[in-house]
């Protein structure tokens, strides 16, 4: 149950609730731990942000939280993040214990919300750049692969299988991305026949399809490519990268190259100079020769 004590003054122009929430055992408290696993957010379909930047992030988005707890000085020292909340939601004032319960890092900043998972989407009909990732499994990588999406310029992201892109590690290495990124994960075969539909040569807003393959012959260094057509970006999971399914539907290949001391770059770390390879060209005029 949760203990009471007298209401403390909200930060200047903010609202809060005047309980605090000392208890682990509250129930608000369980519920949000229940959204640490894929099972409760699936359930609950809610996600949990955790800390300042993820909650202005999603405010400037526009989307709502659902609830908001915050410790005291948090709430002390943010009066313009409560002041930019919706309209009927107020924060939920938490002792630092029950705080540090519901986040899933070891030192939270003060506060965490929850909000509506975004609607999963394949993004625009005839997109310029899409990110397909085959079944990528590190939270972390993920997470560092949809910033750098976002940052260069991708209109879609698609997910086979691979990471929940939804947990909170995956939310907080993408410092918010994840939410602004249309986004779709589904199954192999369901992402092959997206391919499919919008690689095919007669079709309106044919993309090209780039596999991205360690360096070898037949894959050119990924520069001399026209990154100015319309392209999906292909990029495997780490170590095996990318199936052979994918591979098929691929109409070029493009490696990055690099020193033989190591056999293979980490895939958020060769999706960098990839991505924003575009962005270079559009500058330049087109691709090196």
């Amino acid at each position: 149950m949760s203990r009471a004590a007298d209401p403390s003054p909200a930060a200047p122009g903010g609202r809060h609730h005047g309980g605090l929430i000392s208890s682990r055992r509250h129930p608000l408290v369980r519920r949000l731990r229940q959204l640490h696993s894929a099972k409760g957010r699936r359930e609950q379909q809610l996600l949990l942000l955790e800390g300042t930047h993820l909650v202005q992030e999603a405010l400037r988005l526009g989307l709502e939280p659902v609830d908001l707890l915050a410790t005291e000085p948090w709430q002390r020292s943010h009066g313009a993040v409560l002041r930019a909340l919706p309209a009927g939601l107020a924060a939920t004032m938490v002792s630092e214990e029950v705080l540090a319960a519901v986040a899933t890092t070891d030192h939270p900043d003060g506060v965490v919300a929850t909000l509506a998972p975004p609607p999963a989407s394949w993004g625009p009909a005839s997109p310029r750049l899409v990110l397909a990732l085959d079944g990528v499994q590190d939270p972390g990588n993920l997470g560092t692969l949809i910033r750098t999406a976002l940052a260069a310029g991708v209109e879609a992201l698609w997910l086979a299988e691979g990471a929940d892109p939804l947990q909170p590690k995956v939310l907080r290495a993408s410092a918010g991305a994840a939410l602004a990124l249309p986004l779709q994960r589904a199954g192999r075969s369901d992402l092959l026949h997206q391919l499919e539909l919008l690689a095919t040569p007669a079709g309106p807003g044919a993309l090209q399809v780039v596999a991205t393959v360690p360096p070898r012959a037949g894959a050119m260094p990924y520069w001399e490519l026209d990154w100015l057509q319309p392209t999906v970006l292909m990029l495997g999971q780490e170590g095996a990268g990318l199936g052979e399914a994918f591979l098929q539907r691929a109409t070029h290949r493009v490696t990055v190259p690099h020193s033989a001391a190591v056999e293979s770059l980490n895939v958020a770390v060769a999706a960098a100079p990839l991505l924003l390879e575009r962005w270079r060209q559009q500058q330049r005029g087109g691709p090196l020769a």
